[in-house]
């Protein structure tokens, strides 16, 4: 096998959950292959290097197999090897996440009597 689709590829490597969602990745310009836009019917070679966005973060990684056909995870993660200052990037991005400020446990529609009470407490009133 000298190259496979873009989006098999992609979908076989479990970057995204089905070959649709791949393909839809390539449209919006999400996947760079050696630094050029690629398109879901572009062909993927061994040592192609690929740019990566999707919902877990952007990826850099170097194909290192090919595969059509969608396979355990264990298997999926030997197609690539992800690069030093991808890894680094996506950790100190996860870790800015964790720093920023939550706010949960907002309340929806009108507060409690007790709800109410500790607004009033927390604005000093109570």
């Amino acid at each position: 096998m000298d190259g496979v689709r873009m989006d098999k590829w992609l979908w076989a490597a479990r970057f995204y959950k089905t070959r649709a969602l791949a393909a839809k990745a390539c449209d919006m310009g999400r996947i760079t292959s050696n630094e050029h836009p690629a398109k879901a019917a572009r062909e993927v070679r061994i040592g192609d290097r690929l740019r990566v966005k999707n919902d877990a973060g952007e990826f850099h990684v170097d194909v290192l197999a090919l595969r059509e056909q969608r396979g355990p995870a264990a298997v999926a993660q030997g197609l690539y090897r992800e690069t030093e200052e991808s890894k680094n990037a996506r950790a100190r991005l996860a870790e800015e996440r964790k720093a920023e400020p939550r706010f949960e446990g907002a309340w929806e529609g009108r507060p409690s009597k007790k709800d109410r009470r500790v607004i009033e407490r927390w604005r000093g009133r109570g």
